[in-house]
């Protein structure tokens, strides 16, 4: 695999998107008004729970907290102390924030209840075990923030809870493969030491596809609200059937907590969108969003995508052998469950307004500018030589 394009580099970094261009004036102002913003239920609850949440500050976690207070639960975060919120912020000095560290101290949670556990800082198996093993007689239930990754690699186009896991590392893989192996391995087992510790009758055991919303800290979602609301001729890579998944961060954050309120354990895909979707129409679905003038271009050849190092631009990964499945990967589970989803125009004009708030620091910014190598710096040369080659 090539260099900063390799999948190994996306995995590790999370963070291709694209060159930004400047918007003219607030780009705020172009978006279409017609979407919801709120979460689907903000009513309090009579089953008030006492919420840990490992984690808490980064992604995920400050969505489960601004839905779990509105719904009158207290939370309690377990954290380094390191991380910043940059959303919901505000409502952190209504959170207990315990310190410590996962890797060698666990002290702040000993001799504590809670009614429920959300790991959603569990990078390393060992930890999960540690801190499963700790809470399993002083909390009813643990919740862990797990990945499609264990399904790794995705050779189905039938994926489901059912489907078996790789559990250790086979031979003969390339270090690209060795990296996505490794983190769908660390994840898997790390579902079985939360189900060693807790019974099935006590975890629920979350498998998120793609998260897109705001507070993002991979920017790998960035170019298509930022380019998007510039209007012109896009490119749209892969094939006119490439499908792809992803889900609002928002919407798994509030069905955490919904599962929690409602006991309902089990395993299950944090999958959207409701519907089967390609890439072509999660693009132009998008530009909807806003009131500019837009076209499409569809470079539907592989080969030539590889050429211009364009593996993946996310939601869209390239669907080859080891990732054949990895966007059809079941929900039914889970929409059974409770799982619900924001419109996609909501998706994209609000993470564009967290983007250009003062939310986002300008040195990000900046450097998400510089990067010469995403698909923004080269779209107008691909489209232009995608149309020689098929005059």
């Amino acid at each position: 695999m090539k260099k900063l394009n390799s999948r190994r580099s996306f995995i590790k970094k999370s963070a291709l998107a694209g060159i930004a261009i400047p918007l003219l004036g607030n780009s705020l102002l172009s978006c279409k008004s017609d979407t919801k913003t709120a979460p689907h239920t903000e009513e309090k609850t009579d089953k008030q729970l006492r919420i840990l949440i490992l984690g808490g500050t980064s992604f995920l976690g400050p969505h489960q907290i601004a839905y779990a207070l509105s719904r009158g639960h207290s939370v309690t975060t377990f954290t380094r102390g390191k991380t910043k919120p940059s959303v919901h912020a505000e409502l952190f000095d209504k959170v207990e924030q315990l310190v410590g560290d996962r890797e060698n101290n666990l002290e702040a949670l000993e001799n504590r209840t809670w009614d429920v556990v959300i790991d959603n800082s569990g990078r390393k198996v060992a930890w999960t075990k540690a801190t499963a093993e700790l809470l399993k007689d002083h909390v009813g239930m643990y919740m862990y923030t797990s990945s499609t990754g264990v399904y790794y690699p995705y050779l189905t186009d039938d994926i489901s809870t059912e489907t078996e896991l790789v559990l250790s590392m086979p031979e003969g893989l390339t270090e690209d493969e060795k990296y996505e192996q490794e983190y769908g391995i660390m994840k898997a087992n790390s579902e079985l030491e939360a189900l060693k510790a807790f019974g099935k009758e006590r975890t629920v055991v979350i498998r998120p596809t793609y998260m897109l919303g705001p507070a993002d800290r991979t920017d790998r979602f960035m170019h298509w609200p930022v380019r998007l609301a510039k209007g012109g001729e896009h490119l749209i890579p892969g094939n006119a059937e490439d499908a792809i998944q992803y889900i609002d961060v928002r919407d798994m954050a509030e069905w955490f907590i919904r599962l929690a309120e409602n006991k309902q354990y089990g395993t299950y895909n944090g999958v959207g969108p409701q519907a089967p979707q390609t890439m072509e129409q999660f693009i132009k679905e998008a530009a909807q969003s806003f009131d500019v003038s837009s076209s499409f271009v569809l470079v539907d050849d592989y080969d030539f995508l590889k050429k211009h190092d364009m593996l993946y631009s996310i939601p869209w990964v390239m669907p080859d052998q080891l990732h054949f499945g990895s966007a059809k990967v079941s929900n039914d589970a889970s929409i059974a469950a409770g799982l619900t989803f924001r419109p996609l125009r909501t998706t994209v004009t609000d993470t564009l307004k967290w983007w250009n708030s003062d939310k986002v620091d300008s040195e990000r910014k900046t450097k998400f500018n510089a990067h010469l190598e995403a698909i923004l710096s080269k779209e107008k040369k691909m489209i232009t030589e995608w149309k020689k080659q098929n005059a």
